[in-house]
Parts: structure tokens; C-alpha cells; sequence
């Protein structure tokens, strides 16, 4: 078992590098030789940058992976449910980034912040960073239903349309609780 943790940490640690240099190559392998050990250093990611709110997170986790894999078995997908848990798993590395990378700036540089041209310019590198982080996740979504499912660009759309609304739903009701103060899937 410590081997199979060990050989996990160094395949994901690769594979974290391979998500942001070649995204498309390393999700054809994360999907045909990923390891489910690999998700145990990816919920203590999760864990870290969430740690109050855990299982939430995970039950977040939990739905999305059964919403996308009766979504994409109902219209055709050919994928494995290993598969789909393996890439949606590797998606939470852009949230996590946020989730650290916003606590760290507010200790930082705490709000209120200004209107002047450093409060600008933090607000407006906050954003390029928050949206760059965004696209990421929207490109390992959409690997994940791609090599996961085994889809083509038409159904991977027909599957976020179920998704969607639901997991907008379930986000809604995470906020209205008072679990999460930002939307996140």
C-alpha cells in the first residue's frame, strides 16, 4: 500500500506539472492509466484550501461526478466511471489554487481595498488570475467529458446543460446555508 502511495504522489505531481504544460496529453493519460491513489493527494489539496468546509467540498465532488456520468451514459458516452472520477478529481487542482490563492490575498492585502492605482491594479490582477483559473477548470471539464465519456463537442454540450442547472442548483442551496459564500462547483 505505501508503494502504491508513493508511485500515486510522483504520478501526480507529474501530472499536476502536465495540466498546466500539456493539458490535452496529460488527460489522455490521467483517463487510460490513472491510479485512484492519485485522488488521495488531491482531496488533501482540497482539504488544505477547504479545510472548514470538507465535506461539502466532497459531496459537491461526489454529485457532480454521478450527475456527469448518468448525464453522459443517458446520451451515448462510452467512458468509464473510474475515468470521469479520475479527470473531474484532477479539476479540483484550479479550485483549490483559488480557494489558496484568495485566503492568501486577504491576508495580504485585506479589503477594503481602494480606488487608487495599486487598488486597481490588485483588483484587476485578481481578476486576470481568477479568470485565468476559471478557463483551467473549464478546459479539465471539458477533457474530462471528453476522454472520460469518450464524447464529441455536441454532447459534451447536451451533458453541461443537465449538469449545469443542477449543480448551479445545488451551489445556490450551499450558499443560501451559509456553507460556501462563493458559488463553486
Amino acid at each position: 500500500m505505501l508503494d502504491a502511495l508513493l508511485i500515486a504522489g510522483v504520478s501526480f505531481c507529474r501530472t499536476a506539472i502536465g495540466l498546466v504544460v500539456r493539458p490535452y496529453e496529460t488527460y489522455r493519460r490521467i483517463i487510460d492509466r490513472g491510479s485512484a491513489w492519485e485522488l488521495v493527494f488531491i482531496a488533501s489539496l482540497v482539504a488544505v484550501s477547504a479545510f472548514r468546509f470538507v465535506i461539502a467540498a466532497f459531496a459537491t465532488y461526489a454529485i457532480v461526478v454521478a450527475a456527469v456520468w448518468v448525464a453522459g451514459e443517458r446520451i451515448g458516452g462510452k467512458g468509464t466511471l473510474r475515468g470521469i472520477t479520475l479527470g473531474w478529481g484532477y479539476t479540483l487542482i484550479p479550485t483549490s489554487c483559488w480557494f489558496l490563492m484568495t485566503s492568501l490575498l486577504y491576508i495580504v492585502l485585506p479589503p477594503p481595498r481602494t480606488t487608487s492605482a495599486a487598488g486597481i491594479a490588485f483588483s484587476v490582477l485578481f481578476l486576470v488570475l481568477s479568470a485565468t483559473l476559471f478557463f483551467w477548470k473549464l478546459t479539465l471539464g471539458y477533457l474530462t467529458l471528453r476522454f472520460g465519456l469518450k464524447l464529441d463537442l455536441a454532447r459534451i454540450l447536451l451533458v453541461v446543460s443537465v449538469v449545469g442547472p443542477i449543480m448551479g442548483a445545488w451551489s445556490w442551496g450551499m450558499y443560501r446555508l451559509g456553507i460556501f459564500k462563493v458559488p463553486f462547483v
